[in-house]
C-alpha cells in the first residue's frame, strides 16, 4: 500500500482551523482508495518567530526535503510580525529553496456559489504562473533621498525559466484537450515581453495539437470578467499570473476558496500546496473560516501524486455541498467550518 509523507505547516490564523479539516478529508479519501498518509506537523509561524526570532529554524529546509509534499495553511499575522518578515522567512524561503518554479491556480464555477458575474457560464480555467523570477526578482535598489530619490526594480526573465513554465502549461492543456493563452504586454514593456512572446512562439511548435492565443494583460484581465468561459490554460509571468489568479478567485465568488500548488519540476525537492486565502486574523477561533480552499488544495496534492480518481471525488464532494447550500458566511451561508467539513465527508462516505 502506497504511503505519502506530508510535512504539515498550519502556520498562522485560520490555518490552524482549515488544515485539520482538509487532513480529515484526505484521510477519509485515502481509506477509500487504498493508500495512506503520514503527517508530520511543524509549528513554524509568527508565534514561532516571537519565540525564536525566525519564522523557521536554520535547518528547516533540511527537515522538509525528505517529505513527499508540503501542506501549508496560511502565513502572516501583521498584529505580531511585519508581513515582509513572515513571507520571506517562511513561504518564499521554501519556494525558492526548493526551486518551486511553477505556481498553479485554478478557477471554476461551482454550482451553489454566487458569482458576481451575471452569467458565469460554467467557466473552468487554470493559471500556470512562473513562480521564481520575472517581476518579483530581488534585483534592484534605492538611492538618494528626498526629491532625488530613485527606486529601481529589475524584472528578470531567463530562457530556461520562461520555457519551463510554458512547456508545463502546454502539457496541462494537452491533458485537458483545449488551448493555451499567453498573457503578455509586448506593446508596452520593451524587452521582457517581446522575449516572452518569442519563447512562446518557439515552444508552441512542439504542441501543434494545442490551440494557442496571446492576449495583453490589461485586455485579458477584462476578458476574465466579461467572458471567462473562453479560457482554458493561461500561462503568465510572476506578476501577471498573480493578478489574474486573484481575479479568478473573485469571479468564483470568493478568493477564500482558491487553491494553489507550488511545483518543483525535477522531483529533487518536495512541492508545496497552499490555499490562496490569507490567515484572516479577524475570524480566528470563530469556527467560520471557509475550509474549501484548503480542501481543494488537498485535491491538487492528490492529483500531484497521480491519485486522480480520489482528487476528482473530493472536488465533486465540494460542489455537492455548495449546491446543497452548506456554506460558510464568506460565501453567503451560515454553516461553520466544522459543518462544511462534515458535509464534505458525508458525501465522500456515500
Amino acid at each position: 500500500m502506497k504511503n505519502y509523507t506530508i510535512a504539515v505547516i498550519p502556520g498562522d490564523g485560520i490555518g490552524d482551523e482549515v488544515v485539520p479539516a482538509a487532513i480529515q478529508v484526505l484521510e477519509l479519501v485515502a481509506k477509500k482508495h487504498d493508500f495512506t498518509f503520514s503527517f508530520t506537523t511543524f509549528p513554524w509561524s509568527c508565534k514561532y518567530y516571537l519565540e525564536h526570532g525566525k519564522m523557521m529554524p536554520e535547518d528547516g529546509l533540511d527537515q522538509l526535503k525528505a517529505f513527499d509534499a508540503i501542506f501549508l495553511g496560511a502565513v502572516g499575522d501583521p498584529r505580531l510580525v511585519e508581513d515582509h518578515i513572515s513571507l520571506w522567512g517562511l513561504l518564499l524561503k521554501i519556494r525558492k529553496g526548493f526551486q518551486q518554479s511553477i505556481n498553479i491556480r485554478p478557477a471554476r464555477y461551482f454550482e451553489g456559489l454566487t458569482s458576481p458575474l451575471a452569467n458565469p457560464k460554467d467557466f473552468d480555467l487554470i493559471i500556470i504562473r512562473e513562480n521564481s523570477e520575472g517581476e518579483y526578482s530581488e534585483i534592484g535598489g534605492r538611492m538618494h533621498q528626498g526629491k532625488d530619490e530613485i527606486a529601481i526594480q529589475n524584472a528578470v526573465f531567463t530562457r530556461k525559466g520562461t520555457e519551463a513554465v510554458m512547456r508545463y502549461a502546454f502539457q496541462i492543456a494537452n491533458e485537458r484537450g483545449r488551448n493555451v493563452t499567453s498573457a503578455t504586454k509586448s506593446n508596452g514593456i520593451f524587452h521582457s515581453m517581446p522575449f516572452w512572446d518569442e519563447v512562446f512562439d518557439e515552444v508552441k511548435k512542439d504542441y501543434p495539437q494545442v490551440e494557442t492565443n496571446k492576449a495583453h494583460i490589461d485586455a485579458l484581465a477584462a476578458f476574465f470578467v466579461s467572458r471567462p468561459q473562453d479560457f482554458d490554460v493561461i500561462v503568465a509571468s510572476n506578476l501577471f499570473g498573480d493578478i489574474l489568479s486573484d481575479i479568478g478567485g473573485a469571479i468564483m465568488g470568493s478568493i477564500g476558496i482558491s487553491p494553489a500548488a507550488n511545483i518543483n519540476l525535477t522531483g529533487e525537492y518536495p512541492s508545496m500546496f497552499e490555499p490562496v486565502h490569507g490567515s484572516a486574523p479577524d475570524i480566528i477561533g470563530k469556527n467560520i473560516a471557509n475550509p474549501i480552499g484548503q480542501i481543494w488544495t488537498a485535491k491538487m496534492m492528490l492529483d500531484h501524486f497521480g491519485e486522480y480518481e480520489a482528487g476528482q471525488q473530493v472536488l465533486d464532494a465540494i460542489e455537492e455541498v455548495t449546491k446543497n447550500g452548506i456554506k460558510t458566511p464568506d460565501i453567503g451561508g451560515s454553516a461553520t467550518t466544522s459543518e462544511v467539513t462534515h458535509a464534505i465527508c458525508n458525501v465522500l462516505n456515500k
